[in-house]
This record gives C-alpha cells, sequence and structure tokens, in this order.
C-alpha cells in the first residue's frame, strides 16, 4: 500500500515527536545559514519539499526572509497546496511551489547553484546508491559556500558516516551531523568547491519509499 503523504506530516504536530524534534532542528540550521549568507538575493530549492514546514517557517521570521528566492519541489498536490498557502499567509511572495518529480533537475536550472539545498526526508526513501547520486549532484545544486540540508534517520545499518563521507568527496564541510544519541538524524554541509554545470535531463534518485526499503 502506498504511503499517505499527506497524513504522513502529522506527526509533526505532536510535541516530542522524532519527526518534530527533526523539524526543530532543520528550521534552526536554516536560520543559522541565513545568518550566515552573504549580502544581496539569496537562492533556495527544496526537494520533495511536502507541506514546506521546515523551510517556509524558517524564512516567515527571518530579517533576510525578503532577499531569497525559492523553489519548493512536491509530488503531492495535497501536500503543494498546503505550502503555497503557508508561503502566501506568511507573505513571502519569491517562494514558489511546484508540483512534480522533485528528482529531476531539470526544475532547479534556473536557480542552481543555490545558496540553501534542501534534501530532508530523502535518504531515508531511496537506495544507497541513490542517495550517493544525489550528493553528486548537490555539488550542482550548491553554490559555492551554500548549504545543504537532509536528513536520515539513524537506525541501523546507520549510513550517516558513509554519507559524510559522499559529501567530503565532493568538496562539502560537515557543519552539524545529529549523533545516534539524539534519536534524530539531521546533517548539514557547507560547499567550499566549484559548483559544477547541473546536468540537464538527469533524474537523481527513484523515491523507493521507506516501507519498500525494509520490506521488499
Amino acid at each position: 500500500m502506498t504511503r499517505d503523504w499527506y497524513a504522513w506530516h502529522d506527526d509533526y504536530d505532536q510535541p516530542g515527536s522524532p519527526l518534530s524534534r527533526r523539524l526543530t532542528e532543520v528550521r534552526l540550521r536554516i536560520g543559522e545559514a541565513l545568518d550566515q549568507a552573504p549580502p544581496g538575493p539569496l537562492r533556495a530549492v527544496s526537494l520533495c519539499a511536502g507541506q514546506g514546514r521546515d523551510l517556509i517557517p524558517a524564512l516567515a521570521t527571518h530579517p533576510r526572509r525578503d532577499d531569497v528566492t525559492a523553489r519548493l519541489l512536491e509530488l503531492d498536490p495535497r501536500n503543494a497546496e498546503f505550502a503555497r498557502a503557508a508561503a502566501a499567509e506568511a507573505g513571502l511572495s519569491a517562494v514558489e511551489v511546484v508540483v512534480g518529480d522533485a528528482s529531476l533537475t531539470d526544475h532547479y536550472v534556473d536557480l542552481a547553484p543555490a545558496h540553501l539545498v534542501l534534501v530532508c526526508g530523502i535518504f531515508g526513501n531511496i537506495t544507497d546508491a541513490d542517495i550517493r547520486a544525489t550528493v553528486r549532484h548537490c555539488a550542482a545544486l550548491c553554490a559555492t559556500g551554500g548549504t545543504v540540508f537532509w536528513t536520515r534517520h539513524r537506525r541501523e545499518p546507520d549510513l550517516v558516516p558513509a554519507i559524510c563521507d559522499w559529501f567530503a568527496e565532493e568538496g562539502f564541510l560537515p557543519v552539524a551531523v545529529s549523533s545516534p544519541a539524539d534519536g534524530v538524524g539531521v546533517g548539514v554541509h557547507r560547499f567550499t568547491g566549484t559548483p559544477r554545470p547541473l546536468e540537464l535531463g538527469a533524474t537523481m534518485f527513484e523515491f523507493v519509499g521507506y516501507d519498500r526499503l525494509t520490506h521488499p
């Protein structure tokens, strides 16, 4: 049975839940990245953005909010409409929510390389090989000095150390990576390299879903 990705967001509203704690951490890290971003216009992209509960509230309360042009990609139109309404309510006129397949590089051509790249809720739902491929594409999606935010559970087999190594191989430095004791997996990496040209017409990953990965 296909997971209901709209109902999945309900756990965000449960105080103390892993998703709620993860969301708090990601919002905090977005705010820190905005604090340290260079002056002038900023670009942000969010892959598999869901209801935009990480980026939109973080932007809404930040002094740099009007500097940011953002695009959120989400396949479920119900989630996309939720995000669109949240952005409108916050007065974030430069936040665009697109219904589409977030794995397709063509969606990001005009915003890459971006200063903020959100890859949250993806790495626990795709194969290890696709995680590696997505990290490689992050070196094209992310501007020099820009920040990638990603999440991945810390259950065994814990792939987070390998993911950190893959980011390092692509020219990223770790800013913050949660420990297994935290109960949530949030990673933040800053890109120190020169962005590669974004490969057109490429599919970065196939969103398989955690349930199918663990119970094929």
